[in-house]
């Protein structure tokens, strides 16, 4: 019995690893506008578990969604982008950048306008999917839009059901290209094109929003209430609160009238931040809230506008506005009744400005960059909240008033320290420009060299080795000084190590990747060293390369690396990978780094890793018919190897691999993705036992 249920387990195994997945099916429909204007919709329906990109994907990030529409007759133009949903935006801690996709379903819209006598519309849609352990090589998909006759009062429709056919499509990579096509020659495969007839869809409806987006928010709002506390115990607002609630409790004939009023200044004080989040949403819109975290000019103005605002904090001057706002805005408060604490609310935004301005400022620029068009309202909300609560708490409860400590240095102190905390966050934006334009100007090293020494400097702050033109004398360090300054010093002892190529996981979602490093092995690492495979060669053989920062010997070229394998007599590993999958750089920092898989890796195998999408084309003599979609050409390397892993192990998920000996036959049944290290390990110990 226990036999029989090893065997059904290891048949299960081998089932779920020799699956091709096709989980989004495209339909499309076309609404019709005027006589001459049209909007073609294609909806994606995507099984559960899996989700599809965005088409802004920022540069170094998975392969976005791209729509292609066939206006090479003139008989039609596109009128703008093709707009598509709010989807949810994660912080995706493998690329390091923020990440725009769609569950469940998916709407794209496009707007035409016809030019001629044209019935049909062709257009090609190229996208990419992953769930939780896998990703699929990119995709292009065909789409037939037919226009209607239609009247303006007639319902959304498609006259006839086209047919989508797929082919494989991949993007830019560094792996060699194949030097011949004997992998592919002799596989016999059943006719199948992957076609999909695809059924009428007559309303485009919006995925459900998911606990991404929802967490999304509800960090923001966390973030902006916060941030209204920093705000409240800056020097501009925190002598505000007794001033404020003491007019209202004597100015009121009972309590209840003072508790009342100071409410209703609250209120208005969260209405008018609110509504500033509105104008921005509203001036921007969805379209440039979605490009800020990847526009390169966005992000140089963000730079330069938190470098002010930083400065400022710092004491270098005070970003004020106009007084005359502010005595127009006073001369109004005296009137009275509601409208009277209305100004009074917007007398106390305009005066304390110079201290709130910067962190709205700041606020604005995150919530805006997340994509989400509601995040400004949202962050605007948090922090009017935190503003506003303890002025309706300390009118309830007056008595607490004694208990607020006193004015003094220690508000400018608060100050200062936001604004080293603006001048770190400030070279976050000036990266996002350096790594989209791949400059090279701001490396990892150096964004760390450079947030060592800001929060070393506020450490030293901290501690009073370093005086502003604002502070007070110094003549002790309080105890909650003292404990913020030996966390800061913590913390930035903490990021020394990231010179010497240290992950530094606390703030990976800050310094650019490892990679885009002026070494990727670290600063001082000199490659040749003793042990492992890659070491005991100092000259790397053809078609090879060492994968930073372990020195792994790895080969992108099949037969390169199978010819080496039988050279020194090794068994091969085949990585069938991606340069934008997630998974496979998940297996590659957690596991492939583990002493134990690390020493098999570099000892044990000859790894040939094939990038499925690999956009670089192939050689006029190397381009071939495609197996599985007859009809179509393998133009590029990444389909090659795509259509390879499909053919030979029915599967097109990555990341996945095979253990093989050198007459291309299974040392053992192949796996995908394996975050279990001791699994992960087993695995290779056995294949590599096997061929001994």
């Amino acid at each position: 019995m226990k036999k029989l249920i090893l065997l059904l387990a290891l048949f299960s195994l081998v089932i779920g690893n020799s699956q091709v997945f096709d989980p989004v099916k495209w339909s499309t429909s076309v609404e019709k506008i005027s006589d001459t204007e049209y909007k073609l919709i294609s909806k994606a329906s995507i099984e559960p578990g899996w989700h599809l990109y965005s088409q802004d994907v920022p540069e170094g990030g998975p392969i976005a969604t791209t729509f292609t529409f066939d206006e090479a007759n003139g008989a039609f133009k596109s009128i703008g982008n093709t707009i598509e949903e709010e989807g949810h935006t994660v912080n995706d801690p493998v690329f390091e950048m923020k990440i725009k996709f769609f569950e469940n379903q998916a709407a794209f819209e496009q707007k035409i306008e016809v030019l001629g006598d044209k019935k049909t519309v062709n257009a090609t849609v190229e996208f990419m999917v992953c769930d939780d352990t896998k990703c699929l090589p990119p995709k292009e998909v065909d789409l037939v839009f037919n226009l209607p006759a239609l009247t303006k009062s007639e319902p959304k429709a498609v006259e006839e059901k086209p047919v989508i056919t797929e082919k494989a499509s991949v993007t830019e990579g560094h792996s060699d290209t194949p030097s011949s096509e004997s992998e592919l020659e002799g596989v016999k495969i059943e006719e199948n094109d992957n076609a999909a007839v695809i059924s009428e869809k007559t309303e485009t409806e919006k995925p459900s929003s998911n606990s991404g987006s929802k967490k999304g928010l509800w960090t923001i709002f966390f973030i902006a209430f916060l941030s209204g506390f920093a705000a409240l115990l800056t020097p501009c607002v925190f002598p505000m609160i007794p001033m404020t609630v003491s007019f209202f409790t004597k100015q009121s004939k009972n309590k209840a009238a003072g508790i009342r009023n100071a409410i209703i200044y609250g209120v208005s004080i969260m209405v008018i931040y609110v509504l500033l989040g509105v104008i921005v949403s509203l001036i921007f819109g969805p379209d440039a809230l979605n490009a800020l975290s990847t526009n390169v000019w966005f992000n140089i103005a963000f730079f330069l506008l938190l470098i002010i605002f930083a400065v400022s904090f710092l004491g270098a001057f005070e970003i004020m506005l106009p007084n005359s706002w502010a005595n127009k805005v006073d001369s109004q408060a005296d009137r009275g009744g509601l409208i009277g604490i209305f100004f009074m609310a917007l007398a106390l935004a305009i005066v304390s400005f110079s201290c709130t301005g910067p962190i709205v400022g700041t606020l604005l620029v995150e919530a805006a960059a997340g994509g989400s068009q509601v995040g400004p309202i949202i962050g605007m909300l948090g922090f009017s909240l935190a503003i506003a609560l303890p002025f309706a708490l300390f009118a309830a409860f007056p008595g607490w008033l004694n208990s607020l400590p006193k004015s003094g240095g220690w508000l400018n102190t608060v100050k200062v320290v936001l604004g080293f905390l603006e001048l770190a966050l400030a070279f976050k934006f000036l990266s996002n420009a350096d790594l989209v334009l791949q400059l090279h100007w701001l490396e990892r090293e150096v964004f760390i060299a450079i947030w060592i020494a800001i929060f070393g400097a506020l450490a030293f702050y901290l501690f009073g080795k370093i005086q502003l033109p604002h502070d007070s004398p110094l003549t002790h360090v309080s105890v909650g000084r003292l404990c913020l300054g030996l966390l800061t010093l913590s913390f930035t002892i903490y990021m020394i190590p990231g010179l010497w190529g240290a992950p530094l996981n606390l703030i990976s979602a800050f310094p650019p990747p490892q990679h885009y490093s002026e070494s990727p092995y670290g600063v001082g690492f000199n490659k040749v060293g003793s042990g492992g495979s890659a070491n005991n060669h100092i000259e790397v053989p053809e078609g090879a390369h060492l994968m930073p920062p372990h020195n792994i010997l790895a080969f992108n070229d099949y037969d390169k690396g199978l010819a080496y394998a039988k050279k020194i007599g090794k068994p091969v590993m085949i990585d069938f990978t991606g340069h934008a999958c997630v998974n496979c750089r998940k297996m590659e920092q957690n596991v492939w780094v583990k002493p134990k898989v690390l020493d098999i890796l570099k000892n044990d195998v000859v790894l040939i890793s094939l990038y499925v999408d690999d956009k670089r084309k192939l050689k006029a003599s190397e381009v071939i018919d495609s197996k599985l979609r007859p009809g179509k050409k393998l133009k590029y390397i990444g389909q090659k190897w795509s259509e390879l892993q499909t053919i030979k192990y029915k599967t097109n998920s990555q990341p996945f691999y095979v253990l093989m000996d050198h007459n291309e036959g299974n040392l053992i049944d192949p796996v995908a993705y394996t975050p279990d290290v001791d699994e992960y390990y087993t695995w290779l110990k056995a294949g590599v036992s096997k061929f001994k």
